[in-house]
């Protein structure tokens, strides 16, 4: 039998095993990229993550799993996800995964501040210093003694951008729609997006077998994590949850030290500190602020 205390860990040990698969994902991505065209690796990572999530969700599930509410809003979710994702793997070709992913984690605190008109959400004082705060570290990752490659920056702070409105749209429309819905309109969009962009040259491009089975890992690991945090909310609140998401930026450098031998300065950690610690309080702060009204 499991205990209320037994349930929010375990949550928590499926945010991380998540993250630590998205960490995987961007790490396959960054060595992708260095063979293979952005719009192909991701024609791969998509279509492989529909069929594994047609696996995962079982067949009894698989029949409704398209009847959605708000079709059109459902779609252009996807549509929004597929930019970013095309803009992450183009920022991956020339800046690191911990610092791109960094400034990916400034969309949970824009999603805050524009909760307050989409929404009609209230925010606190504390949110906003943690706003402020979550913006310093940006500045400090992206800073012009920083060595990062500005167009890769602006790539990366696009894909932020569109986390942003995608993590919003999530919100409205998980009052209508079911988690598996949402994620399979989301992995189909990409599918047909990125395969009908590659179109025309689709077999000009001969990947090796590593590669082949790097892109196969992308699917996977991206899929699994997704996956594991959505159950994850089975087991605990979103609000308890979403600090531990920032262990991924964590993660992500450590992957790059390990892979890419890539270190961070000290400026830059700072920076991707103020970013975490920033989202982090303000989830912190959110769970606690609505457990006591």
């Amino acid at each position: 039998m499991t205990t209320d205390i037994e349930r929010p860990l375990r949550g928590i040990a499926m945010v991380c095993l998540g993250v630590i698969g998205f960490a995987m994902a961007d790490v396959f991505t960054k060595l992708l990229v260095d063979g293979l065209p952005v719009p192909y690796i991701m024609a791969v990572r998509y279509v492989v993550s529909v069929v594994l999530f047609l696996v995962l969700i079982g067949p009894q599930r698989r029949k409704g799993v398209f009847r959605a509410n708000a079709p059109k809003l459902v779609l252009l979710r996807g549509v929004i996800l597929t930019a970013g994702s095309l803009c992450m793997g183009i920022a991956l070709m020339t800046i690191p995964v911990g610092e791109a992913t960094a400034i990916i984690y400034l969309s949970p605190i824009a999603v805050m501040i524009l909760a307050i008109p989409v929404l009609g959400e209230r925010v606190t004082a504390l949110g906003w210093l943690g706003a402020a705060v979550g913006f310093l570290g940006v500045l400090l990752i992206v800073r012009p003694s920083g060595g990062l490659d500005p167009f890769g920056v602006l790539m990366a702070l696009i894909n932020a951008v569109c986390a942003t409105f995608y993590h919003l749209m999530t919100r409205y429309l998980a009052k209508t729609e079911r988690p598996s819905t949402l994620m399979i309109y989301t992995l189909v969009v990409g599918s047909v997006a990125f395969v009908g962009i590659l179109f025309d040259d689709i077999f000009q491009h001969t990947p090796s077998i590593t590669q082949w089975l790097m892109m196969i890992g992308l699917g996977a690991t991206a899929t699994v994590g997704h996956f594991l945090i959505t159950l994850s909310y089975r087991e605990a609140p979103a609000s308890l949850l979403a600090p531990v998401n920032y262990v991924h930026i964590l993660f992500s450098a450590v992957a790059s030290w390990i892979v890419f031998h890539h270190a961070p300065d000290l400026w830059t950690a700072i920076g991707m500190g103020c970013i975490a610690i920033a989202g982090a309080g303000i989830a912190v702060y959110s769970h606690f602020h609505k457990s006591r009204v």
